[in-house]
């Protein structure tokens, strides 16, 4: 087995090996996607996991801590949650409300002030979109690898096809024997376009949905806290 494996990993370096300017050029410019890809990925799969965690954890904090300001201080030992940074800008908008509401009205007329919360809730909607989109860098990499790889593999493969039908136009004999290893060392372009394409494509759409997913935490997230404030604007 590890024999016919190697074999066939020989013949097909030596495919590329003897490929022309042209097709060596395709290769490279898929090596460049499928490295990027890759990186993009291992970088990505690390982050999401590190931020599924820091959810979890600050949201224990949150559901544990009466005092807003304790949930504050807690939202420093969380960096790479988009929970703690969505309470962080929304309790700061409420400080700087609070602030001027009782600097002009005093502290009672504040609070009647500042139930309805409006800009609370705009802050905290900001501040989720600027954390989704903290969330998504990189990602539109991964879609033009996996949308632009396979056309260039197969560009690739139509320029190497037409070569080895003008060499065939230019030779004494017209056999399949004469055209087979020029067409053969054009479908290497496709094949490391498909390579570099399905795995881009793959990761993509499984961090897509966890961008959904991590959405939906950060919608239900943000009605809790409007709905903690309130409460204790209240008492």
């Amino acid at each position: 087995m590890n024999e016919v494996w190697a074999q066939g990993f020989g013949s097909f370096w030596t495919l590329v090996v003897n490929s022309g300017p042209i097709a060596i050029l395709v290769l490279l410019i898929l090596l460049f996607f499928s490295v990027l890809s890759w990186t993009i990925v291992i970088k990505k799969w690390r982050s999401y996991k590190q931020v599924e965690t820091e959810s979890l954890d600050f949201y224990d904090e949150f559901k544990k801590k009466a005092s807003l300001s304790d949930i504050y201080r807690e939202c420093e030992r969380f960096s790479m949650s988009p929970l703690a940074g969505i309470f962080k800008s929304g309790y700061q908008e409420l400080h700087r409300q609070l602030a001027v509401a009782k600097a002009n009205e005093g502290e009672k007329a504040a609070r009647a002030t500042l139930r309805s919360l409006n800009s609370l809730e705009r802050s905290l909607q900001k501040a989720a979109q600027s954390e989704m989109t903290t969330l998504e860098r990189s990602l539109p990499w991964l879609a033009t690898t996996g949308a632009v790889t396979p056309f260039i593999g197969l560009f690739g493969t139509v320029v190497g096809i037409i070569n080895a039908f003008q060499g065939l136009g230019e030779g004494s004999t017209t056999t399949i024997q004469a055209v087979a290893p020029g067409i053969s060392e054009a479908l290497v372009a496709t094949a490391a376009g498909l390579f570099a394409a399905i795995p881009a494509v793959i990761f993509y759409n499984h961090f897509v949905h966890r961008l959904k997913v991590f959405g939906a935490e950060m919608d239900d997230f943000s009605a809790e806290v409007l709905n903690t404030v309130e409460r204790s604007l209240m008492q």
